[in-house]
């Protein structure tokens, strides 16, 4: 086992997996995280299903009085311990005159981000099928039935779904494995620019050949009649979870911060670009919508089905298409990096495997248990238990109950049982912004992630 004691000069400890080469390098790696399919596949149909504008408003809001804070406390926690999660949380609950059992905080972010993983992949695999059914031509004027035949019959056969969670684990495992500065950063270095202006060319198009008029009013104008309770706890966890807090992601990557890079300067850029991200893909998808006809609210179906039926029926549409699904598996995949890169730390410190060998690994372990939700779409479509299938409570356990459940303890570590002293030394000392993490770290981000887990588990009365 590595020790957990190793310090660089100057007293600080040293990552034992070496670091970002920079500020910027860091940035594009968290940012890569957090930009996933939760901002390009889930928020535009979520803010269509919660009437828009007024969605939009409440999840800014979220984003910077939640999200923002909660990132930042993760963030200085790997820092300061400069570990996997597990190994990080055990010494600094250790150091802060606690106990080493706030290792099982990590344990939580390690296990989270497996399950999350294990049918991340599954999904972020569909986005494979359909560039190579796009480039192929497959949704060019297309009807409603011949785009819905190609969706049901890829999801129908789990060897073809199989086949594409293979491929997808497979990219996964072979940047991981390269480590933090040749693996991570190289990846994340061309993929998130490359995302950003796929994202741009899509918007040019969708201005010039969509209804773009329409769908801004529909993303700025608030309609607050249309806004209940549930739209606001919805806004509150889609701005929670489209950031990868309490998965283990940021803390493992806090782990390679330089000493010197500013933690609320960093924090600030990354959840600009992210929402900036998601807000860009809702510019992207409502107007295409919007001059087909065709429903804002579809819910999950408006990227898979909806949007290349929209694709289709326009010029140069399968390039567009094309190129859409391409910026969709790039979202996916710089999530899938920071959703293992957690486990693989882990295996690597405690067990002394390489790090190759740990991301095969950890990699096979998550190909594995992504097996259930393959088959929860054919095979074992009628098996079902609690919430659904197994792709269903996977994906409840982990978004609903681990998340937040580790975003709340992060909160509550890093604003009641972190001293001071401990966490100015981390933000860069105790002006006015580090006075006002301190109190939407204790008071504010805990109450609304409370609000949010017990929502899901079915413990707050219905409040709309």
């Amino acid at each position: 086992m590595l020790s957990n004691t190793a310090v660089a000069d100057g007293g600080k400890r040293k990552s034992l997996h070496g670091h970002w080469s920079s500020k910027m390098a860091f940035i594009l790696a968290v940012t890569g995280s957090a930009v996933g399919l939760g901002n390009v596949w889930k928020f535009p149909y979520v803010a269509g299903e919660n009437g828009g504008g007024a969605f939009v408003l409440v999840y800014l809001a979220c984003v910077i009085l939640i999200g923002l804070p909660v990132m930042m406390s993760e963030i200085l926690l790997g820092r300061r311990g400069r570990r996997n999660p597990v190994a990080t949380m055990a010494l600094l609950g250790e150091e802060e005159g606690s106990s080493r059992q706030w290792r099982w905080l990590g344990v939580l972010g390690v296990v989270a981000g497996i399950l999350i993983l294990s049918y991340y992949s599954v999904i972020a695999g569909w986005t494979l099928y359909y560039i190579v059914q796009s480039a192929g031509g497959a949704f060019q004027n297309a009807t409603a039935a011949d785009v819905g035949a190609v969706f049901d019959n890829f999801v129908g056969s789990w060897q073809a779904v199989l086949l594409c969670h293979t491929l997808f684990m497979a990219l996964t495992v072979f940047v991981v494995a390269r480590g933090v500065e040749r693996g991570l950063e190289q990846a994340v270095r061309f993929m998130v620019p490359a995302l950003l202006t796929l994202m741009v060319v899509l918007l040019g198009y969708a201005i010039t050949s969509g209804s773009f008029a329409e769908g801004l009013a529909f993303m700025f104008t608030p309609d607050f009649s249309k806004l209940t309770w549930d739209s606001v706890l919805a806004a509150m966890g889609q701005a929670f979870f489209t950031l990868s807090i309490g998965m283990g992601a940021i803390m493992a990557y806090g782990a390679y911060l330089p000493e010197e890079t500013s933690i609320t300067g960093a924090s600030g850029a990354v959840v600009t670009a992210d929402t900036s991200i998601a807000i860009l893909a809702g510019l992207v998808i409502f107007p295409l919508v919007f001059a087909n006809g065709l429903n804002p609210g579809e819910g999950p179906g408006l990227v898979f089905q909806t949007l290349p039926l929209a694709l289709g029926q326009m010029p140069a549409g399968a390039f567009f298409s094309t190129l859409f699904f391409v910026l969709l598996s790039f979202a996916a995949w710089t999530s899938a990096l920071g959703l293992m890169e957690p486990a693989v730390a882990w295996l690597v410190e405690h067990h002394e495997r390489t790090r190759a060998q740990a991301a095969v690994i950890i990699g096979g372990l998550i190909w594995f248990l992504g097996i259930g939700s393959v088959l929860s779409f054919n095979a074992l479509s009628d098996f079902t238990f609690l919430n659904g299938t197994i792709f269903d409570n996977v994906d409840f356990l982990t978004s609903n109950v681990m998340l937040p459940l580790g975003g709340l303890i992060i909160a509550v570590f890093a604003g009641w049982i972190m001293c001071r002293n401990s966490s100015a030394d981390e933000l860069g000392g105790a002006g006015s912004l580090y006075k006002l993490w301190r109190v939407l770290t204790r008071y504010v981000a805990p109450v609304g992630i409370l609000f949010v887990l017990l929502k899901a588990v079915g413990l707050l009365p219905d409040l709309s």
